[in-house]
């Protein structure tokens, strides 16, 4: 058979065609190659015009084009989304032929077009979801926004800062009316919900020039942005002024109203805290977790994959017991490991700079490992950094911030030190691998880093894969002889174990209506996590429902890829191939990635 037919029949394969094999057409190279450069063109059009519709993702990828505006979060603009969406589907439909392309561009087809119907379909389930919630949302977004993606190389760049301050009473506008849209379908957060946001809004309007004479958050930010720039003192006076009137005069005012609002709402928000209590709220779970896994399992089946993933690591678990001599049940090893501060760096400043020293170490030495697993490594660099102390009470355990992809910031590893007593040693190395080396700095900065796939694959997602590949990167150090100390391979399994108690907890609050109280006793039970973390993870299930199902899900389905390859091909399996194949196609989902370990398997073959 020749390149070209091969290559079509595995792109009708792919793309769902089902014509008989006898009535295939073949295309020649030229053909293909001018029909997918037509996908091509046509990929990047509508990922320009995107990006040219949102201001905020031009300076998250570095572009400082509309670097004084916010997005617009107005319903208006979501209803001409939707129509924009049906236009582009649409023509892809219409104007590009999907068996005469070659094999990325045919994928490229098959993704655009799956989320297309998908965000066609789902359209009606657009206010499911609680805007400002207690981890995330606009009212913390405008201060971590303007302090880590806003950057400020000249004098310009002040001006579009201040630009920015000026408009976020517009902005909180709309995020305002969202959450009167909500109210009216009667879709409110659970109770618990409104301090936790009303306190993080009030920590941004705290400090000069609002009142004292300690600076505020964002006044700090713009000060240290301003002097770096050495610019003449009189201008440097101006900006300064700039800054301080716009933080008085609008940010303080839509804060305030924010609040009220939020204040409002809180009144009549109930104690329910399953995503059931929505209008269609059972149907758009189902359809939450099919989005966030990629895949077709039940909420039943997710439930029962975490019962069993439980039992089975806590079996691995009391393994570790015995090796390091430990005599009580799980439950007691799990006290044993809170309690005993010997686990835990000071709650000092000096103890959480230990952390974080720490933690680079980590991600150094694994660095030096790379090419015993990897072929295509990340060019961008990684750094290691605290959560800024305005959003720590309220922000995760740990997270990671994707590199600018002109170089100009690099990716960030945060770790959450509120309180180093919720950062046990023991599972610093497996939050560094997640976060950082091989985890998100891998996968995501080698997904920007790709050519010859168009740019909505380069920073788009899919939770299965991104946080499926994280889980995978806790364990493959493991593989490589490291946890060495037996308490760091606890603290992985543990890092694992809680994503198990996810399926279980998640599917428990939203499917089994669970309370809040009774998924916290979950994670109490089987978990040595502090009560603040198994509030906090319960609490997460609540404003995000299915999200934190991905992790587990993507995993297993990734460790099944890799078992099934290696069956397949023996001795000829190569570790480093197959993360070739997983990690060079940027995020995809899962069933694509199957079909994508399946093909290298039969090329080798």
């Amino acid at each position: 058979m020749t390149k070209t037919s091969s290559t079509v029949l595995f792109l009708l394969l792919i793309v769902g065609c089902s014509q008989p094999t006898d009535q295939v057409a073949t295309y020649s190279l030229d053909e293909i190659s001018a029909e997918s450069s037509k996908a091509n063109d046509f990929f990047e059009k509508s990922f320009q015009e995107g990006l040219d519709r949102s201001p905020m993702y031009q300076s998250y990828l570095g572009i400082k084009k509309d670097y004084d505006k916010w997005n617009d979060l107005s319903e208006d603009n979501q209803l001409m989304e939707l129509e924009i969406t049906k236009n582009e589907l649409q023509f892809l439909l219409d104007s590009i032929n999907p068996a005469a392309l070659n094999t990325q561009a045919a994928i490229s087809y098959q993704l655009f077009k799956e989320d297309s119907e998908n965000e066609i379909a789902d359209f009606k389930y657009r206010h499911h979801n609680y805007p400002v919630n207690q981890m995330f949302g606009p009212h913390t977004q405008v201060a971590s926004f303007l302090i880590n993606i806003h950057q400020v190389t000249d004098s310009s760049d002040a001006a579009a800062y201040i630009a920015r301050l000026n408009g976020v009473g517009t902005f909180f506008d709309q995020v305002i009316d969202n959450l009167k849209i909500r109210e009216d379908k009667g879709i409110l957060p659970p109770q618990f919900v409104f301090p936790r946001t009303i306190e993080a809004c009030r920590n941004i309007i705290t400090g000069a020039p609002f009142e004292g004479n300690n600076p505020s958050t964002l006044i700090a930010d713009f000060y240290a942005k301003v002097d770096a720039l050495e610019l003449p003192e009189e201008s440097t006076t101006h900006l300064k002024a700039g800054a301080e009137a716009a933080l008085l005069n609008t940010v303080k005012p839509a804060y305030e109203k924010l609040i009220a609002t939020l204040e409002s709402q809180q009144q009549k928000a109930t104690a329910e805290d399953g995503i059931w209590k929505l209008p269609a709220g059972d149907a758009y779970y189902n359809v939450a977790l099919q989005r966030t896994t990629t895949t077709s399992l039940t909420a039943e089946e997710i439930h029962d994959i975490g019962l069993k993933e439980v039992a089975r690591i806590h079996d691995e678990m009391r393994a570790i017991m015995q090796q390091v001599d430990f005599a009580g049940d799980l439950q007691a090893f799990f006290t044993y490991l809170q309690e005993d501060q010997q686990f835990y760096y000071p709650n000092t400043d000096e103890g959480k700079q230990a952390y974080i020293d720490s933690a680079k170490v980590i991600i150094d030495n694994m660095r030096t490992r790379l090419d015993e697993l990897f072929i295509t490594k990340p060019k961008a660099e990684i750094i290691v950094k605290r959560v800024e102390a305005f959003r720590e009470k309220s922000a995760g355990k740990a997270f990671y911030q994707s590199p600018a992809p002109d170089g100009s910031r690099p990716g960030t590893y945060y770790a959450n030190l509120a309180n180093a007593g919720d950062m046990p040693k023991y599972d610093m190395e497996a939050l560094a691998y997640h976060e950082g080396i091989p985890g998100h700095h891998m996968d995501r900065s080698i997904a920007q880093e790709l050519s010859g796939i168009p740019k909505f694959r380069k920073f788009g997602g899919y939770t299965a894969y991104v946080e499926g590949w994280g889980l995978y990167s806790e364990f493959i150090p493991k593989e490589m002889g490291l946890y060495a100390n037996p308490y760091s391979d606890y603290g992985r399994l543990a890092a694992e174990l809680w994503r198990a108690c996810r399926l279980v907890v998640d599917t428990g609050i939203h499917l089994k209506k669970w309370t809040r109280e009774e998924g916290i006793a979950y994670y109490q039970e089987n978990t040595a996590g502090s009560d603040r973390d198994c509030e906090r993870m319960v609490e997460r299930h609540i404003v995000m429902p299915s999200q934190a199902t991905a992790y587990k899900i993507g995993m297993l389905k990734i460790l099944e890829l890799r078992a099934s390859a290696q069956d397949e091909l023996g001795e000829a399996f190569d570790i480093r191939e197959f993360h070739e194949v997983v990690l060079t196609n940027g995020a995809v989902p899962l069933n694509v990635l199957e079909d994508l370990v399946n093909e290298w398997v039969a090329s080798k073959k």
